[in-house]
């Protein structure tokens, strides 16, 4: 015997057969539903009609829109696509279902709909678990976005000086408040490496640091970087808007580099998001707040700034929290080999190389050296330096012409005008070509890649002794 079930068209499109099957589809925990290849309904279960509320028989012939507002029946039966664990909500309750189209001869026939609960209570509960598993999983997005934007910790800050570790110690007390914190020093001294640092061991570490450098992004642009546009905010925004850097920075780290290179006519827009923590986009109506923690770094005097009317005094004493005064290489030089070894351990790997050290004259040399790049100028002279040599050990002669002379201009002296610097690199070069070819005037010249006539005056004019030919 079978039942049949007729649609609202009249056509009889499916038949179910009675008995057995029926019985045990209607004593399962979990809700079905059948409709044909428009979406109209050919069965339902005893289980989804009590969860509904319906009596199961008046829903036959029904469009399943009608009965739930928000079915997507008829659509997988357009499109012929599976819809497997799609969340669903029905008066506030949150369930799971799967849409499965039925197909014969390749051709949509029917839609089944199993919705997974076996209780309101469960299907609670389930709507519970969605709603954990979402937060989980937006912690996770956070951590891999903290992961991408922040490469160093403490570990990564090398150096044994008293000066560096004493700087770490205040960096780390640092980390676990949520103070502002303003980084100076030289260019090349490592005020981003800290910066990561900090953030790496707060509380805020799996939520991102976001990172805009002040001195890199045009005036007219620089606005929409940090605070972000609306839809149609100007000539060729894009048509969904863009979030800025303070919006990206939620929860976690916001880091102003060269913060002293701020315009003036932004700097009370960046004090006021400093003081509100909220903001609106360009074209915006709407305030946006944003939970973050402020870094700043200047390699400029901000006091000498404020004094000379090129930075807001408010805005510094905003920023001029907890200070951290990186000082330069040349004030620390205890830390040079300890960074050479560093970083020839770094470039090593990178470039699948053996183990490459220096000897101790080409160390020495190092050492006496000033840095006026600082730790950025070290690194750069040891990937030139490596690239050109065939062996393990680094001798004097293999390192840059300037760093074996040992010729410092100090930033603590007057530097001298460039004239004289120029005929000091000049006398210096013409003593070591002279020395190179046993003091051959013609070889000299060559190597100089000059006439011997003009070597002759040269060697005059500096006043450069002469050995007999």
């Amino acid at each position: 015997m079978k039942a049949e079930t007729r649609n609202n068209s009249g056509r009889m499109p499916l038949n179910l057969t009675d008995g057995f099957f029926r019985k045990l589809v209607d004593h399962m925990q979990i809700g079905v539903i059948v409709s044909d290849d428009r979406g109209f309904i050919v069965y339902m279960n005893d289980t989804y009609a009590r969860f509904l509320n319906l009596d199961p028989a008046e829903q036959l012939g029904k469009h399943a829109t009608d009965v739930v507002a928000n079915s997507r029946l008829h659509i997988v039966a357009e499109t012929g696509k599976a819809e497997v664990n799609h969340p669903h909500q029905f008066k506030d309750i949150g369930y799971l279902v799967h849409r499965i189209p039925i197909k014969e001869d390749d051709r949509v026939i029917a839609v089944l709909g199993l919705v997974l609960f076996d209780s309101a209570t469960t299907a609670s509960r389930l709507a519970n678990n969605l709603s954990f598993l979402e937060t989980k999983l937006n912690l996770y997005e956070n951590e891999l976005a903290s992961l991408r934007s922040t490469r160093y910790t403490f570990d990564s800050i090398v150096g044994r000086s008293r000066i560096i570790c004493d700087l770490k110690s205040e960096a780390l007390k640092a980390s676990g408040n949520q103070l502002p914190v303003l980084i100076s020093g030289e260019s090349g001294t490592g005020k981003e490496l800290f910066a990561q640092a900090i953030h790496h061991a707060s509380s805020r570490k799996l939520y991102p640091l976001v990172r805009i450098n002040c001195a890199a992004i045009p005036k007219d642009l620089l606005e929409s970087e940090l605070f972000g546009y609306d839809k149609g905010a100007f000539t060729g925004a894009k048509n969904e808007g863009k979030p800025g850097k303070f919006e990206l920075a939620h929860h976690g780290t916001m880091f102003l580099d060269e913060v002293g290179d701020l315009p003036l006519e932004m700097q009370p827009k960046l004090l006021r998001v400093i003081e509100e923590k909220e903001f609106e986009r360009i074209g915006g109506t709407h305030l946006i707040h944003s939970d973050f923690r402020l870094i700043a770094a200047s390699n400029q005097n901000l006091e000498k700034m404020v004094a000379d009317g090129r930075f807001r005094k408010d805005l510094f004493y905003r920023l001029n929290v907890i200070t951290l005064n990186i000082v330069p290489l040349r004030e620390r030089r205890e830390d040079i080999i300890p960074l050479v070894r560093h970083f020839l351990k770094l470039i090593a790997q990178d470039a699948a190389l053996v183990e490459i050290k220096f000897d101790k004259v080409a160390e020495q040399a190092l050492i006496n050296y000033d840095w006026p790049g600082n730790a950025r100028e070290l690194s750069n002279v040891l990937e030139r330096t490596l690239s050109s040599i065939g062996r393990n050990t680094i001798s004097l002669g293999d390192l840059p012409f300037y760093l074996t002379q040992g010729q410092k201009i100090s930033s603590g002296q007057n530097p001298d005008s460039l004239k004289k610097v120029h005929d000091r690199a000049e006398k210096e070069a013409i003593q070591f070509a002279l020395e190179q070819t046993h003091y051959n005037k013609s070889q000299a010249a060559n190597l100089l890649n000059i006439n011997r006539t003009l070597l002759y005056k040269k060697i005059a004019r500096h006043k450069i002794p002469l050995k007999q030919d």
